[in-house]
């Protein structure tokens, strides 16, 4: 049970691998960008600490609950926190990161204003999140998804810069993708009443953990060599358009 309740905490696991690739890359532009303060917003597993705090000042992070034990990184400050509000003074901040947390927001856009309102003049926030046309099945762990221009009108409420990107994968990538649609398909047939878009979110949660990890465990053993050969250089950011599997947004205050 402790497994199926952090679905939504990409892990190491081989069988999250095409996702977690896709996750490093973020982290990896996101480093070559921070300076000075940074607050992180979804601690998630933390393995993102290890490539942001050695560019920064001072490394907040934060996350409703603590999924694994932090690394012991000197400048890091772990701090347990529901969002929104944020916990801190107005102008904290030169970057704020957020990665795959707003689709999990009830509220957006006050947790759009709260980033906004911590960042310093000219600080810039770093975001990613689902391209929704390209989910395969209802995530009941989302609030909602977002389209290209559905993030930017959001996004522009508080930020007058706003730079849309996505994030693109290669052959490799799409082999993998259309080998999990396939997959997917094959067990939506059972879902007969459409249940995955009738019942409340709540309910189809457990439900969509147990079958997501089957379902990722299943490719993995069906094809070893492509679900681990994928790599974050399998991966691109590049103009948000369509086709992206994530949106990376960056807007300056």
């Amino acid at each position: 049970m402790a497994r199926l309740a952090t679905a939504e905490r990409v892990s190491r696991d081989a069988s999250d691998n095409f996702v977690f690739q896709r996750s490093l890359l973020a982290y990896d532009r996101a480093a070559a960008l921070v300076s000075g303060d940074v607050l992180e917003i979804g601690t998630g597993t933390g393995y993102g600490i290890e490539r942001i705090a050695p560019r920064c000042r001072r490394f907040v992070t934060v996350d409703k609950s603590a999924a694994a034990p932090i690394p012991a990184t000197a400048g890091v400050e772990f701090r347990r926190m529901c969002v929104p509000p944020l916990d801190f003074a107005d102008a904290s901040f030169d970057f704020v990161i957020t990665f795959q947390v707003i689709e999990h927001i009830a509220d957006d856009a006050a947790f759009v204003r709260e980033i906004a309102r911590v960042l310093r003049p000219g600080g810039r926030l770093i975001l990613t999140t689902p391209n929704a046309p390209m989910s395969l099945t209802r995530n009941p762990w989302h609030v909602r998804e977002y389209r290209i221009e559905e993030l930017r009108r959001l996004l522009a409420e508080a930020f007058p810069t706003i730079e849309a990107c996505g994030v693109f994968g290669n052959e490799r990538v799409a082999a993998y993708y259309e080998a999990n649609r396939r997959s997917v398909e094959r067990i939506a047939r059972f879902d007969i009443f459409d249940l995955q878009h009738r019942l409340p979110r709540r309910l189809l949660q457990l439900p969509y953990d147990l079958l997501n990890r089957i379902n990722r465990r299943r490719l993995l053993r069906r094809n070893e060599a492509l679900t681990t050969s994928i790599r974050m250089d399998d991966y691109r950011i590049a103009p948000a358009a369509e086709g992206c599997f994530d949106l990376f947004f960056i807007a300056t205050k």
